[in-house]
């Protein structure tokens, strides 16, 4: 039942966004449209931006959810892309909003989680401490994120494909090679 309100409340929150700022949208609002009461609402949410927060967590991760090795990456990295493309209204409505650190956190988050199980499958039967390690996927992290928030940044009109494969050009090989760097001899 409580996934079942959470998800009630997301898909309210969703569509007042496709119309209306979320610094205008109020509790009333969303629990007025899907029929709840203020009390639902802040037994699952402490506020809009916890909600807006929880909505980019689970969506984001279930459209990665099977693209984490090296070998599926970049279709893990497209999926975030495509979610994003076709949230577009909710996504554009936070980036230019005070809720933006929300959808960077999550970015920053999912991203990060993607560009780590890749290093620990690349980093089998290479010895690399986990402080070299650490910086691989913070480095590869934060230029994932970037080409994302970018992206966003500029309306989204640039082809996800096309973005993936030129990152592909760059990278291809280079968290290896980026490993062996930080090889213990």
């Amino acid at each position: 039942m409580s996934q079942t309100t959470k998800k009630t409340l997301a898909k309210s929150l969703k569509k007042l966004m496709n119309n209306i700022p979320v610094t205008k949208i109020t509790i009333n609002d969303i629990v007025g449209d899907c029929g709840v009461n203020r009390r639902t609402f802040y037994y699952h949410f402490q506020d809009i931006y916890a909600l807006l927060e929880w909505i980019f967590e689970t969506e984001v991760s279930s459209v990665m959810a099977e693209n984490k090795t090296y070998e599926t990456w970049q279709n893990g990295f497209l999926q975030i892309f495509l979610y994003l493309d076709q949230n577009r209204k909710v996504v554009l409505n936070t980036y230019n909003s005070i809720g933006r650190e929300h959808l960077e956190m999550h970015l920053y988050k999912a991203v990060y989680k993607l560009v780590s199980d890749v290093v620990e499958e690349i980093a089998v039967g290479v010895e690399v401490c986990e402080e070299g390690k650490e910086f691989v996927v913070n480095f590869y992290k934060f230029a994932f994120v970037g080409l994302l928030l970018d992206w966003i940044r500029t309306n989204m009109v640039k082809d996800p494909q096309q973005i993936i494969d030129n990152l592909d050009k760059i990278t291809n090989g280079d968290i290896h090679r980026a490993l062996l760097k930080f090889e213990i001899k």
